[in-house]
């Protein structure tokens, strides 16, 4: 079965890893209607504070906050508090941070959804993208395949009352194997045929993405730094709806 280009723009989430609030709307503007929500990450938040993340949703757009949550599980659950308030789509916590500080944030995110509001979807990072099994035994220091490690932390996500986890294309069927149908699998490291890997190490491209069952792709210069990031958002659909699931 083949997906609809709905069903296809849905699971597309775009990276506004950019500096300022100008080129965040812009990049906005143009893409609304080919995607199914906008990443404002580390960079964009912190240039623009969260009022970004309200001029995103006053465009429409659905906005998945990652901040990548690692504190103390007090710290976490307020900062999670404020998050919901937001009316965040999605928003991160890193899984390093253990099961105490996971349901924490995820408690605290069912008691503050606003009257009418909704539930963000809360996740925990696992392993970044960006890292190889050398660098993640020989620098991170963590001496286990990245793929057994990646599982043990969505299973402490799924423990801890979390709906999902981020995680490398690479790793879905064994997530899935893990922790059910149900539990959601976001995937940055995406990259078309087209384009450049850039600093990612474990990639797939979209459909081989989708095919192995993810539910959202995190994907940022493959569309933002293009000519046209509309054209390449529907490229993008395109290779999405000819995936078989």
């Amino acid at each position: 079965m083949s997906l609809s280009r709905e069903q296809a723009k849905e699971k597309i989430i775009v990276a506004l890893d950019v500096p300022t609030r100008e080129r965040a709307l812009a990049l906005a503007e143009k893409l609304y209607d080919n995607v199914g929500a906008f990443k404002i990450g580390m960079q964009l938040y912190n240039a623009e504070g969260p009022g970004i993340v309200r001029d995103i949703e006053k465009l429409g757009g659905q906005v998945f906050i990652d901040l990548k949550l690692h504190d103390i599980p007090n710290t976490v659950a307020e900062a999670a508090r404020v998050l919901t308030g937001l009316q965040a789509f999605i928003m991160t916590l890193h899984a390093a941070g253990g099961k105490k500080m996971l349901a924490a944030a995820a408690q605290a995110v069912a008691e503050s959804v606003p009257e009418n509001g909704r539930k963000p979807l809360v996740v925990a990072v696992t392993v970044l993208t960006s890292l190889s099994q050398q660098e993640f035994t020989e620098e991170i220091g963590i001496d286990r395949p990245i793929a057994e490690q990646v599982v043990s932390w969505a299973k402490l996500a799924k423990a801890a009352g979390l709906d999902g986890v981020v995680a490398s294309p690479q790793e879905i069927a064994l997530i899935r194997q893990a922790c059910g149908q149900d539990f959601k699998i976001i995937t940055p490291g995406i990259r078309p045929i087209w384009a450049a890997a850039n600093d990612q190490s474990r990639i797939m491209t979209p459909r081989q993405a989708v095919e192995a069952g993810a539910d959202y792709l995190v994907i940022g210069r493959p569309i933002t730094a293009q000519p046209d990031p509309a054209e390449a958002a529907q490229r993008i659909v395109a290779e999405i709806m000819e995936a078989a699931v």
